[in-house]
């Protein structure tokens, strides 16, 4: 399966296919040096596999989880591209999960005001969602995203078979996204996960087009409001609760797809609606996080990106297939909360 995401200014190729990271060059010709960013929880069978395909490729790893995400990480890349002598005609490769990818991409971003860029996502998080849209960022003070831009990555290759490693709640954190995608825009994917959420792992035989149908969704809504103007911030349903509670938890105590599960739950009015959303997330074995301070997720909800003169656009499903828009006092919120 192949596809293109068609922007104004940009084109990103996404190819999925399995053993496609094995075997890079024969999709694309990379005509310059390599960099591959990666975490210290990546399989080393996996990195040499990508490595071996380049010659004199600098391999740059930071730690797993969100602390990658920091200033202090952003800049150390940016001086291993000056040390071993990168122009913005050469190859940024993230090698990982939405961190790595996040990550990387701001750093390709920037560096000389832009250098070439692709991605091998290998967890569902990634290859559902963050791998393909241009969202780049990294976290400061304890806020996710906050520094960021929009940076299309030149290619994406997803291969599902660089999931067979990934640990089970990783494995179902990235699932939730796509649990996400069947809520707000198809039904059919939605109800996929109604009948076979509890068999679903890293061989299961629907993962291929749960991951296609997340990937085309996001691409049709992305090439009809790239920079979040309106439309695409459908995508964010059970986010602005969710990212609250990341934050709340130092972005350590529960993976983003845990959150927004919960967030989504928090949000959801429609009685049927979130009595499957609690039927998939326990099968996945989703935690329900009970432990939350009110107040203190109001505070991170004001400087969220969507917020902006005490006001907030929050995603709605009354439906499945169908979301909209509402934007409501920050103060507000406080319901969701049970406040």
């Amino acid at each position: 399966m192949e596809f293109t995401v068609e922007l104004t200014d940009a084109q990103s190729r996404v190819i999925i296919e399995k053993g496609c990271h094995t075997r890079l060059k024969d999709y694309m010709d990379f005509d310059g040096r390599v960099m591959v960013v990666t975490d210290d929880n990546i399989p080393d069978s996996l990195k040499e596999t990508v490595l071996g395909q380049f010659d004199g490729a600098v391999l740059a790893e930071v730690p797993q989880g969100e602390k990658a995400k920091s200033l202090e990480i952003y800049s150390h890349l940016l001086a291993v591209l000056l040390e071993n002598g990168f122009s913005r005609k050469d190859w940024i490769i993230a090698l990982g999960g939405g961190v790595v990818g996040d990550l990387a991409g701001f750093v390709a971003s920037t560096y000389k005001r832009g250098c070439r860029f692709v991605s091998i996502p290998t967890s569902t998080l990634a290859q559902i969602d963050s791998s393909i849209g241009g969202k780049v960022a990294i976290n400061m003070n304890g806020i996710k995203n906050c520094v960021g831009s929009f940076y299309h990555p030149h290619t994406v290759f997803v291969d599902t078979d660089t999931l067979k490693t990934l640990e089970q709640r990783h494995f179902y954190n990235g699932l939730v996204e796509a649990v996400k995608a069947g809520c707000i825009c198809d039904e059919q994917l939605f109800d996929l996960f109604k009948e076979h959420a509890a068999e679903l792992d890293a061989d299961s035989p629907y993962l291929e087009e749960i991951i296609t149908r997340s990937l085309l969704i996001k691409r049709d809504v992305v090439q009809q409001d790239e920079k979040e103007q309106h439309l695409r911030k459908i995508l964010n349903f059970g986010h602005t609760v969710g990212h609250a509670i990341e934050s709340l938890y130092n972005l350590r105590d529960y993976y983003h797809g845990e959150c927004v599960a919960n967030g989504m739950l928090m949000i959801e009015e429609n009685g049927q609606i979130k009595s499957d959303l609690i039927s998939i997330f326990t099968k996945m074995h989703i935690p329900f996080i009970t432990d939350i301070d009110t107040e203190k997720c109001i505070e991170f909800i004001k400087n969220d990106k969507k917020a902006g003169g005490g006001t907030i656009d929050i995603v709605k499903v009354d439906r499945i297939g169908e979301a909209y828009i509402e934007k409501i006092e920050i103060e507000e919120m406080r319901r969701y909360f049970g406040s």
